[in-house]
């Protein structure tokens, strides 16, 4: 194991969990914050599901050899936002986060559903890939026509860095970002820096379930767990399926008392360690998955400090930084789905509906390239 962990991949697997975390703390915050939770319940929270993030990136990515990054639900988090508070209080949204947990598990152990998820065409996987990863790295160009200065002077650490350090120009944007952060003077006063838990008796409401764990479950499923699958099969990744939905379910449900939300594979920051600019070895790349679980920790035991300053940094910035570190996965996973003629109308038609931004986009764009695919075959 000692000879198969390099500094490469530790610091891609640092980087995207730092750009993962950075890109969508924003996102958990306002989701709990909007169904009732407390200042001390998001603040538990976020310690909760750092842990669990990193405890389950370092156990899967170890025990499969696969690089299987795990992060929380950003669309589900995001859904919150729009269903505002419930009667019971907070209470009822931690019983829907185990309903959805206990879903998520029932998924995996349900075998013809995991072996389905399991054979999807790699091309159309590698199209759902490059059709996420697009508007992130459309948003470095749109930060630069907002922010030309601080923007600018971020993109051109990275483009120096492609010349001279290729393998260091996530981390070296990173940083340029927080300098520019720290020139500007814009890094809010931190009022709290230990972390504290709060434990939330679940209570089950129907209105909940209806309301919060069935759309939860469904886009965490469509947007999260079935594109993190694709990232990994997009980096010829064969993983047990069944296990880590297994796994990422039990998981969200042991955290879910401390008002921890729910835990899926990674889609974003999963394609900055499964792909190439991880390791170019792609035995080696669990050690980044597993490197992104050990920061996931420290950002745990962090939680109100690093809440606090990523919160208060500008989010164009943010999103620089993140569409910067995935260009080169995005390159990878198109140059993958446009590759073979045969696939390739489908692929693109799945790329673009999974780039266009509506609702359920990915799982929208597997079944157009699958219908296409369907069709080619036949005629």
């Amino acid at each position: 194991m000692r000879e198969e962990v390099t500094g490469r991949a530790v610091a891609a697997g640092v980087s995207a969990a730092v750009l993962g975390y950075a890109s969508s703390v924003a996102v958990v915050v306002a989701g709990l914050s909007a169904v009732g939770a407390s200042s001390g319940q998001v603040g538990s929270a976020l310690v909760a599901v750092g842990v669990v993030m990193g405890v389950t990136s370092v156990l899967l990515s170890a025990r499969t050899r696969v690089p299987v990054s795990v992060v929380w639900s950003t669309p589900g988090l995001a859904l919150l936002v729009g269903v505002g508070p419930l009667p019971g209080g907070f209470g009822v949204v931690v019983g829907a986060f185990l309903v959805a947990a206990v879903l998520v598990v029932l998924t995996g152990l349900v075998r013809p559903l995991t072996r389905a998820v399991a054979r999807l065409p790699q091309a159309l996987t590698a199209a759902v890939l490059a059709g996420v990863l697009l508007p992130f790295c459309l948003a470095p160009v749109q930060a630069v026509a907002d922010l030309p200065l601080q923007a600018g002077a971020v993109v051109a650490v990275w483009v120096l860095a492609q010349r001279f350090a290729p393998s260091a120009s996530a981390p070296l944007a990173l940083v340029a970002l927080l300098v520019v952060v720290a020139l500007d003077g814009a890094l809010p006063p931190v009022d709290r820096v230990v972390p504290t838990v709060e434990l939330v008796g679940p209570s089950l409401s129907w209105e909940a379930v209806l309301r919060i764990a069935l759309p939860v479950y469904l886009v965490t499923m469509a947007g999260q767990n079935l594109v993190g699958l694709a990232v990994l099969q997009a980096n010829d990744y064969r993983a047990p399926v069944g296990t880590l939905l297994v796994g990422t379910g039990v998981a969200s449900a042991a955290a879910a008392p401390l008002g921890a939300p729910t835990v899926n594979l990674a889609a974003i920051t999963g394609a900055l360690t499964a792909g190439p600019q991880a390791h170019p070895d792609p035995a080696r790349r669990w050690v980044a998955a597993a490197a992104a679980g050990l920061s996931y920790l420290v950002l745990a035991a962090l939680a109100p400090l690093t809440s606090t300053l990523v919160t208060g940094v500008d989010e164009r910035l943010v999103a620089t930084a993140a569409g910067l570190a995935l260009v080169g996965a995005f390159t990878a996973s198109a140059a993958t789905a446009l590759r073979d003629e045969g696939t390739r109308l489908p692929a693109a038609a799945t790329l673009l509906v999974t780039a266009s931004g509506v609702s359920g986009g990915a799982a929208i764009g597997l079944l157009v390239g699958g219908a296409l695919l369907l069709l080619g075959s036949r005629r």
